[in-house]
């Protein structure tokens, strides 16, 4: 048994056989799946798969590169979708600096990112609810405006592919990190290393899908039915058994996102 704590099962990629992916993985041991939003649209999307599937549940969020399509203030409108029973997080949200660092308006575009994390995490810890956190060539900036957070909520640094050291200061200020197929890579050794570094109870997994697909399907279309390969790798990574490497990272899921616990199966 396991779960796919990130997921994007609204994206056009999935909408031919959504039943069938999610009957796959659940045929594969997934039994928990978490589908994300990255605006106010596709969180909707996402509420609406969890309500159709007992076993998928809802993140909700503006993703950081969508920012100057977003209201002024979206804490109003994310309240209300929070308060669904399914919503098991706020995100993703976060901060990425990747994409138009070399533009004349990059600094207002970066403020523009910390505004919309910052009402994010407000409303999460208003809600007690956790975060998932994207961050992309921004990992100190994403700490430093986290940290002030820290006792009134939890982030989860997804898809996490940092050094140890980074990681580290990352279950510092309590928070934890997710891996995602990246540690079948060939060219994925600094994801190995962190998770060999990680302890028990300070990571989890996730797909990423429809991104990352995991050796051996490399190259197409990633889905939840392949945690099975993220894990078995990651059992080996931390030389432990499968049995073991699931009872972990489901328990750390459960305690991360409580309301996982409701209306499954």
């Amino acid at each position: 048994m396991f779960y796919d704590t990130h997921a994007h099962l609204g994206f056009p990629d999935f909408q031919a056989d959504l039943a069938e992916v999610v009957q796959r993985a659940h045929g594969n041991g997934i039994t928990r799946i978490i589908t994300i939003g990255t605006d106010f649209a596709s969180s909707r999307r996402a509420i609406e798969i969890a309500e159709r599937f007992p076993n998928v549940f809802a993140a909700i969020g503006w993703h950081p590169t969508h920012v100057l399509e977003a209201p002024e203030d979206l804490r109003p409108q994310l309240r209300e979708l929070a308060t669904h029973p399914k919503v098991v997080a706020i995100g993703e949200t976060g901060l990425d600096y990747h994409r138009k660092s070399h533009e004349a308006d990059f600094e207002s575009y970066k403020r523009r990112q910390a505004e919309i994390f910052q009402q994010q995490m407000e409303v999460a810890a208003e809600l007690k609810l956790n975060c998932i956190i994207h961050q992309r060539d921004s990992f100190e900036d994403t700490l430093a405006t986290l940290k002030p957070f820290s006792g009134k909520l939890r982030g989860v640094f997804h898809c996490f592919s940092e050094s140890v050291e980074a990681m580290r200061r990352v279950f510092e200020i309590g928070s934890l990190v997710s891996f995602t197929g990246i540690v079948t890579f060939k060219n994925g050794a600094n994801a190995r290393e962190a998770l060999a570094a990680a302890d028990f109870g300070q990571f989890m997994l996730e797909t990423d899908c429809p991104f990352l697909a995991p050796v051996p399907h490399r190259g197409k279309r990633c889905e939840p039915a392949y945690i099975r390969q993220i894990a078995e790798v990651a059992a080996q990574v931390k030389q432990c058994s499968t049995e073991e490497l699931s009872a972990a990272t489901c328990r750390t899921a459960r305690e991360f996102f409580p309301k996982l616990e409701r209306n499954v199966e």
